[in-house]
């Protein structure tokens, strides 16, 4: 092979592709080269100028598939002092390789990519077809994941692999994201007598904070309780008037159980008792603005066991862990909803999205090896 899989690596994360800013088809392309020049059928699917998925086919031994799905995309740098390197190149140093993207998951996105180019050049051929699927955009809207849903048949594959950092942790559970905006139109008066008016500010706190309260009520073993948190707010006139409009956006993060539309019929109940107070004058409109359902696979998934038991044999972790951020399985799953799907990556969860952010070496090679003997 051209490469190692360090040296793969390296390569991969030398190619910048910060969400917003940088092309992400480049990384796409590159796979792409990488996979065919293996011998495995690869193809680039643009979707605009800078954004582009890159899927890998390996044949196997039945028409039962299987996916293994990571992103191409990164965050942001943050601020450029706070990092000890330069985040846009690889730098490596005690056993651990230090960029943008190296937890957060060009590591596992590179290593699910050297294995199936690895299978294809030993002549290698796994027991399940396996799909390998680089997909744009997954930090912001997730066009990459909704594309691909668009103009790929994915049939009904039997396990959605998903190489998020997880530690090398059998991830079991993620939280779902919605993104609720709440607009709210009040009545304004003089700031001296404010029981003239209907706050929009404050009716929009008051509905956050309840709303907040029933998730809070809600649990789950691995994940806890959901969350909910504003992340965006607008509102005021000058500091002595009553508000009369108000935009507020609300961060959710929910467990298994838990859906968008039972969230919605909750806001809906807390608004329409605040309504009635003002005598119908408060107006409130809610819009979806990013829809992430939470995902779950089985205790007794066959799946599961096999992982956790090539996890013992490598002398890990193997006991289920709860994942707090969304994933691109949130939308596929929305077209494949009978999948199972197990994350499992070699970054650490909480690097992501850090200065200084790593993948250690040895964590990287180890999961080459748990996705060689797992497929």
């Amino acid at each position: 092979m051209k490469y190692d899989a360090e040296t793969f690596l390296m390569e991969v994360l030398k190619i910048p592709t910060v969400n917003g800013k940088d092309n992400e088809k480049a990384l796409a392309v590159f796979l792409r080269g990488f996979l065919k020049e293996c011998g495995v059928s690869a193809v680039v699917q643009d979707i605009d100028s800078r954004h582009a998925n890159v899927v890998g086919v390996l044949e196997g031994k039945s028409k039962e598939t299987v996916i293994w799905n990571g992103h191409l995309d990164t965050v942001p740098y943050g601020k450029m002092g706070e990092w000890k390197t330069d985040p846009s190149v690889p730098s490596k140093k005690n056993g651990c390789i230090y960029a943008r993207g190296a937890s957060d998951m060009k590591s596992g996105l590179a290593a699910m990519a050297y294995v199936l180019g690895r299978m294809k050049r030993k002549g290698y051929v796994p027991s399940r077809t396996i799909y390998f699927c680089g997909t744009c955009d997954e930090e912001k809207n997730g066009i990459g994941a909704k594309h691909l849903l668009e103009t790929q048949t994915l049939g009904e594959p039997a396990l959605l692999l998903i190489g998020e950092p997880t530690d090398l942790r059998p991830g079991t559970a993620q939280k779902g994201c919605i993104w609720l905006q709440v607009k709210l139109h009040g009545k304004t008066s003089h700031g001296a007598y404010p029981g003239q008016g209907i706050n929009a500010v404050e009716y929009g706190i008051r509905i956050f904070q309840d709303l907040k309260k029933k998730l809070e009520e809600q649990s789950h073993e691995l994940l806890g309780s959901p969350t909910c948190q504003i992340t965006m707010a607008e509102g005021g006139i000058v500091p002595n008037m009553t508000p009369d409009t108000a935009k507020l956006m609300l961060d959710i993060r929910v467990i298994p159980g838990i859906t968008t539309r039972m969230v919605t019929e909750w806001a809906q109940k807390i608004i329409d008792g605040y309504r009635q107070e003002t005598d119908g004058e408060l107006e409130v409109e809610v819009h979806i603005k990013n829809d992430r359902q939470a995902i779950e696979i089985p205790a007794d998934s066959p799946w599961l066991k096999k992982l956790q038991w090539e996890l013992k044999l490598a002398g890990l972790p193997k006991e289920p862990a709860g994942i707090n951020y969304f994933t691109d399985a949130s939308i596929l799953t929305k077209g494949i909803p009978t999948t199972p799907v197990l994350l499992l990556g070699p970054g650490q969860p909480e690097l992501a999205h850090k200065p200084n952010e790593y993948i250690e070496i040895e964590k990287y090679l180890q999961y080459i090896k748990i996705l060689d003997r797992l497929f």
